[in-house]
């Protein structure tokens, strides 16, 4: 996938953190690049920002009001399919911690709902798009934070019982699972999928929370954060790199295919999450 220019890379949290250096990596190769973030004046400050400190003109903001919101959801992807008649790179990077459990306007709890549901959904609605753009690829932004948890698929909105960690842990388990899922499906096609640990990044992560939890992140990032370009270089890399190009259903960190946890490779447990986003995708129609 050498040769970025007149190439089209979506990056869903891309005003900030992470998300705002991966957009800033992928217009540097001169690819045409949308930063998809939450409320007009951050997406469109962050668009020009990338423009401008990489010389490239073709980055453009998508505003969204809130992507733990399936009908959000939709219509970002209505707008893509929409405004670019190739995709070429989607780039799942909106995530959030919550310490306490929130339900959305739409009923589904939070962390699921944002973290797994809402790139489940918008990959899903891009596919087709994404076949015919081949070679294409979806990178799931994922992390070691996985190991240690399974699904719980009595329970998958936390409903009985809602620990911020454990929540969190077990969303990007669900994101390598749907990774590993979505690529099985798409063996027949130059459509690949990965999820990727990009490292504990200094980026504010968790700050949205407040009291005690606010004051661990803004620690735990001083002594052991990764500095958050270095991050974003190696996650572009993972995501555009020809050396990757068949590599699929894959988990990757600091360019190389690693080994997940053992609930990480469980195809049963992947389908089976699978079947339960798309039955939870159709609820709002």
């Amino acid at each position: 996938m050498a040769g970025w220019k007149g190439r089209v890379a979506v990056v869903t949290g891309a005003t900030s953190g992470l998300g705002r250096w991966v957009a800033h990596g992928l217009a540097e190769l001169g690819a045409t690049t949308v930063v998809v973030g939450r409320s007009q004046p951050r997406a469109v400050a962050a668009a020009a920002e990338i423009s401008g400190e990489t010389g490239n003109p073709n980055v453009y903001p998508l505003p969204v009001t809130d992507l733990a919101l399936r009908s959000e959801v939709n219509r970002l992807a209505a707008v893509l399919l929409e405004g670019y008649p190739r995709i070429h790179l989607l780039v799942n990077n909106a995530g959030a911690y919550h310490r306490s459990r929130e339900v959305t306007a739409e009923g589904l709890e939070r962390t699921f709902a944002l973290n797994v549901l809402a790139p489940f959904l918008l990959t899903s609605r891009l596919l087709p798009r994404l076949i015919e753009s081949a070679p294409a690829r979806v990178v799931m932004v994922a992390s070691t934070a996985h190991r240690g948890h399974d699904v719980d698929f009595s329970d998958l909105q936390s409903s009985r019982s809602y620990h911020g960690f454990q929540a969190y842990g077990q969303s990007k388990l669900e994101l390598i699972l749907l990774a590993r899922e979505f690529a099985r499906r798409l063996h027949d096609h130059p459509v690949t999928v990965n999820a990727v640990h990009p490292g504990f990044v200094a980026t504010g992560f968790g700050q949205n929370n407040g009291g005690g939890a606010r004051a661990v992140f803004r620690v735990a990032e001083f002594l052991f954060g990764r500095n958050v370009r270095r991050a974003a270089r190696d996650l572009v890399f993972d995501a555009t790199d020809p050396s990757l190009e068949h590599v699929t259903g894959a988990y990757l960190s600091k360019r190389q295919v690693r080994s997940g946890s053992r609930q990480s490779a469980d195809m049963v447990a992947a389908l089976r999450l699978f079947e339960a986003c798309e039955l939870l995708s159709r609820a709002d129609r």
